[in-house]
């Protein structure tokens, strides 16, 4: 691989198209090369759920946070320059086993391993290798097999515990232009409340499984993580949407809602004996979607919370909320992440 790379930088450097053309990838730190990314994967004793993208450019990752609107503004953009690379043939590996799958046509790839053993709970890694005849590139992720714990929650991203303006383009796009991964903000307290929902009854050594499920793209993988780790939030599995390309930026977050609703199905599969705290907001369907989600798995969900930021949208997400409460599901609608842990105190989700 390395002597390939230096025959592509010696042709680059006879060419002035492609001499302007790396110096340009080298200025917004893309790279050209073949690039497998790995992501967070989850699973259980019987099989494990891997999946990520194959892309033939891709953003390096960032390794310096400025206040500069201008930086920011470049390092949102290169998020959206990536490609994927369609139909790629992808060797995982696992434990000594391998499994081949394909990318789709936006580079998306998942697979599903069936274990020939139990593996502990916990975070493994493995590896994912692109075959791709001369040209071939490898990744490695982590899978989680998550503690036999009393619940699992499974989170929304976007003004559920980031604020994003998800409703209002203008702002959302404002936000995401203007501020970076280390200077964006989290609401108030949401992050105290995580945490007691990700340490609560779990026993020592264990912690209570989080699952972050969004209409974000998975052009926004590595900045949603940076923040999370800069905010303390608790370490889980993210299920985005598919990636955009830059004349798509202006829809970023406008992910179809029937799809999330299906990542979410698949993973109450995935674990069927175990319960499920959800948590959402009101800007767009996270109410309609958690109560379709309780209403065909009435006994696996333990509580439902909705944060309230979209005024126009109260009545609305109380008539919804209803069909939570028609199950004897507790719920939590809430504008202040101090309530939400009130609520969760006063039902013995969390200890005082």
């Amino acid at each position: 691989m390395e002597a390939t790379q230096v025959q592509l930088v010696s042709k680059q450097n006879l060419s002035p198209k492609g001499k302007l053309k790396g110096h340009i990838l080298s200025w917004l730190r893309l790279t050209d090369q073949p690039t497998v990314k790995v992501y967070r994967s989850f699973g259980n004793a019987q099989q494990l759920t891997i999946h990520g993208s194959a892309l033939s450019r891709s953003a390096l990752p960032r390794v310096r946070y400025r206040h500069s609107i201008l930086v920011n503004f470049f390092g949102l953009i290169r998020l959206f320059l990536v490609k994927p690379y369609s139909r790629a043939t992808l060797e995982v590996s696992f434990d000594g086993r391998s499994v081949h799958t394909q990318s789709d046509t936006d580079g998306y790839f998942r697979v599903d391993m069936p274990l020939t053993k139990p593996i502990p709970s916990g975070w493994h890694t493995i590896q994912v290798k692109l075959l791709a005849g001369e040209t071939s590139a490898e990744g490695e992720g982590q899978v989680l097999v998550p503690d036999p714990t009393p619940f699992v929650c499974i989170s929304d991203i976007d003004d559920t515990f980031l604020i994003s303006h998800s409703a209002n383009l203008l702002k959302r796009l404002k936000v995401l232009i203007t501020k970076n991964a280390h200077t964006r903000a989290p609401f108030e307290g949401v992050v105290a409340h995580y945490q007691l929902l990700a340490e609560a009854n779990s026993g020592p050594g264990a912690r209570n499984a989080f699952f972050y499920v969004s209409s974000s793209e998975w052009n926004l993988y590595d900045y949603i993580i940076d923040f999370s780790k800069k905010n303390g939030l608790p370490n889980g599995v993210y299920l985005l949407s598919p990636l955009k390309r830059l004349a798509e930026v202006l829809k970023t977050g406008q992910g179809k809602h029937m799809t999330k609703f299906m990542r979410i199905v698949r993973i109450l599969e995935m674990y069927p004996q175990q319960r499920f705290v959800l948590l959402g907001d009101d800007t767009q369907e996270d109410p309609t979607i958690y109560a379709s989600v309780a209403e065909h798995f009435p006994a696996q969900i333990r509580c439902v919370y909705i944060r309230h930021v979209q005024a126009k949208n109260k009545s609305k997400t109380e008539a919804i909320l209803k069909r939570i409460e028609a199950l004897s599901i507790p719920y939590c609608y809430f504008a202040h992440s101090a309530d939400a842990q009130k609520h969760s105190i006063a039902i013995g989700l969390v200890a005082s």
